[in-house]
């Protein structure tokens, strides 16, 4: 376990948001103690558990909620102080009170951006799992998630296309939030089918252009031919090339024709067979010119194999500051504040309620 797991799961946690200081640490072991007591005394007499002694009603009446209140009143003032002495020491203390987690590490890693195919024609059901017909989509995501999964010291990012090209997920090392927007791809809407792979790699390579990484690549997947867009996929992959962006290139699907699932007018789906139109010149060209390769996966195997061999490309050493993570600590007062201004409300309304 780390040490800044170690830190989350100690019982450092509750001392943290008192400020790190001894008034506030002091103020909230009070309000804690003090708070508990009154709320047993309350309970007892309730239950009618209590002497009729009248010392008894002067401590716990009286003495005891002015000890709570001078409990409350030292943990703003400690972290006040705290907060003073962080701004005297050249630091921007936190609105609220929190843990601040950065970890900059030193890494052997590329920048990686992926590039999905995500046109309607992407639902064809030409791939295979347990000898059962899985769409290509959903193929795709999975091999495209063990990619990612073995590659953890590259920053990968993520973008889908169909009609237009659109940003999945920055370039990011926290491959867990990159996994779980993975999940989420999904194919286009019938208004918005289409394949603009010339703009997809204009986007791609718009992520990678200000990066300091010495070795960046795309790796675009596409089912079918360019037939949209502004920009077409030769003039984009110069372009890349100006920016020392190398494409590696994957046309996915069958040869031949391919079973497509249609909903017609009353919502009922019927499978199509329709011809399967990837265009291995184009996606060839783009790849060499940039000195990249083109692969052609025709079921689920030559797939993994593909981002398999990908898997072995070089790596490039840089220093990235791979995530920062803030973890709010007010609630640890605020809750128990709260469930006390309640249950003072309750007495005032009941046991303590006052006749006029």
């Amino acid at each position: 376990m780390s040490f800044v797991e170690r830190l989350q799961s100690s019982w450092l946690r509750p001392a943290l948001f008192f400020g790190n200081n001894p008034v506030s640490l002091a103020g909230g072991a009070i309000t804690t103690a003090s708070g508990i007591t009154m709320i047993s005394y309350w309970l007892a007499e309730l239950a009618g558990h209590l002497s009729d002694n009248p010392y008894l009603g002067i401590i716990f009446l009286l003495i005891l909620p002015a000890i709570f209140l001078l409990g409350l009143a030292l943990i703003p003032v400690g972290i006040f102080l705290r907060r003073r002495a962080l701004k005297k020491a050249g630091q921007i203390p936190a609105v609220f009170p929190r843990i601040d987690f950065n970890d900059r590490i030193f890494r052997h890693g590329i920048d990686i951006v992926l590039g999905l195919d995500v046109s309607g024609s992407m639902q064809a059901l030409d791939f295979q799992i347990d000898n059962q017909r899985v769409n290509r989509i959903e193929i795709v995501k999975s091999v495209v998630s063990k990619f990612i999964e073995e590659r953890p010291n590259d920053r990968i990012g993520l973008i889908a296309f169909a009609a237009a090209p659109y940003l999945v997920s920055p370039l990011t090392l926290d491959h867990d939030w990159l996994q779980q927007n993975l999940e989420r791809v999904s194919t286009a809407a019938a208004n918005d089918d289409g394949t603009a792979i010339g703009s997809a790699i204009a986007a791609s390579v718009n992520r990678l252009r200000t990066t300091n990484a010495k070795s960046k690549i795309v790796v675009l997947l596409t089912d079918g031919m360019n037939n949209t867009g502004k920009i077409s996929p030769i003039a984009a992959a110069e372009a890349s090339k100006a920016m020392g962006v190398k494409i590696y290139t994957i046309g996915v699907g069958v040869r031949g024709m391919a079973p497509i699932p249609v909903r017609d007018q009353a919502g009922n789906v019927h499978l199509i067979m329709d011809k399967v139109d990837v265009d291995e010149s184009t996606l060839q060209t783009v790849a060499s010119t940039t000195g990249g390769t083109f692969y052609r996966a025709t079921d689920t195997d030559s797939l993994a194999k593909i981002y398999e061999q990908i898997n072995r490309l070089e790596t490039t050493a840089q220093t990235v500051k791979k995530f920062e993570h803030r973890e709010e600590l007010y609630s640890w007062a605020l809750l128990p504040a709260a469930a006390l201004l309640c249950f003072g409300l309750l007495l005032q309304h009941t046991r303590f309620r006052r006749l006029p």
